[in-house]
């Protein structure tokens, strides 16, 4: 028999989604795999309803429905102050996740050196070894994870096609600030590097903390590939609507990726979602409102625990450090939560290039009435204490 390629050596299958098949054995507390146990809004689920009945049932446009590129050129520009082409600025994709396989394999070939931060979400080292790329990583500090300027610049240095920045963080749930965006855009302008953006939290931020957009920034948008979905802001992690957003010449060539890895997103879905994407202002604030209500609850019961943990500032995950417990390993110590104390979460080690086992990343994006009923079991933390 032939061997498989050697690339997927170089990686495991998702520990999150491993992570969300031991809760569900178990029968844990799903706060491993980031999707919410509550509904999209009303106007989604009607749209829905109605997009099933419509002439929706075959291919869209490849790069994404007319109606729907038009209604996410207008959000865009709504937030960004961005003047968005539908037709020259955008591909639909299925999720962020294609999102980011499509910027990388536009925007790298093979050989060429990508910055990936760390910790990161797990998909970007994989995204990097399938295009055949090579990270370069740099460190964000505990606990507040802050990246060190002499290190980026470093990396820089060693004259990677790109950088991947994920704004807010998973898992860290650091916001960049516009300071930290312009110090990367000046040093990704200095070695004519793409500035790869990864961006499905843009709507849940805590104040005082304010999400900017790098590709919004002066003179930014021809550098800026922007990734992004719909899953995290309108509740609908399944239906798999992402997309990218980057100038003409970028786009052009992002399309023919994403035609020959997908064809195109579900087309009775983009439909249905336009009715997201044309809600008022008011949805995203209280989005905002309801997340951190979400967030205080989950951190009042961490305090309770005695564990250390750093607060997020935007996403919905917080990182606990849990090495006071005494485990060998947090992939040990969060099989442990999972079965004994009935609340899942993912390994910490997981999202880090270095040999770190300190924490385990916990999210909130649950009903209130489940963060109260996880909240209660890990205070059972104190008894092993």
């Amino acid at each position: 028999m032939p061997s498989p390629a050697n690339r997927l050596a170089q990686f495991s299958e998702s520990v999150i989604r491993g992570m969300t098949r031991l809760a569900n054995s178990c029968g844990a507390i799903n706060l491993s795999q980031g999707f919410p146990d509550f509904e999209p809004p009303e106007a989604l689920l009607s749209a829905l309803e109605t997009a099933t009945r419509g002439p929706y049932h075959q291919y869209a446009v490849t790069w994404g429905a007319p109606g729907f590129r038009q209604a996410l050129a207008k959000k865009i520009n709504r937030n960004t102050g961005l003047e968005i082409d539908p037709d020259q600025h955008l591909v639909v994709t299925c999720g962020s996740t294609e999102a980011m396989m499509v910027a990388m394999m536009t925007a790298c070939n093979p050989g060429d050196k990508v910055i990936v931060f760390s910790p990161f979400y797990e998909n970007y080292a994989a995204d990097a070894i399938l295009s055949g790329a090579e990270p370069i990583y740099v460190t964000l500090n505990a606990p507040d994870f802050g990246y060190d300027s002499d290190e980026l610049a470093k990396a820089f240095e060693q004259n990677p096609k790109a950088i991947i920045v994920c704004n807010p963080s998973n898992p860290t749930g650091k916001v960049f600030t516009p300071n930290e965006l312009q110090e990367i855009l000046d040093l990704a302008e200095k070695h004519d590097a793409y500035v790869i953006t990864d961006e499905p939290y843009e709507h849940i931020v805590y104040q005082p903390h304010v999400h900017t957009y790098a590709a919004s920034l002066p003179g930014a948008f021809e550098r800026v590939i922007t990734c992004n979905s719909l899953s995290k802001t309108y509740s609908i992690t399944g239906w798999r609507l992402g997309y990218v957003l980057a100038s003409a010449e970028v786009i052009a060539q992002a399309r023919k990726v994403h035609d020959f890895l997908t064809v195109g997103a579900a087309a009775p879905l983009q439909e249905a979602a336009i009715a997201g994407l044309e809600l008022p202002d008011s949805y995203y604030i209280e989005l905002q409102q309801a997340y951190t209500r979400k967030r205080d609850i989950f951190l009042g019961y961490l305090r309770q625990t005695g564990l250390p943990f750093t607060e997020p500032q935007g996403a919905y995950y917080v990182m606990v450090d849990i090495s006071s417990l005494g485990f060998a390993t947090d992939t040990e110590a969060a099989e442990w939560f999972a079965r004994e104390i009935g609340v899942a979460g993912v390994p910490g080690s997981s999202f880090f290039r270095e040999p770190e086992h300190r924490f385990i990343r916990f999210h909130f994006a649950k009903k209130e009435e489940t963060l109260h009923a996880a909240g209660k079991k890990l205070l059972a933390l104190s008894k092993r204490a």
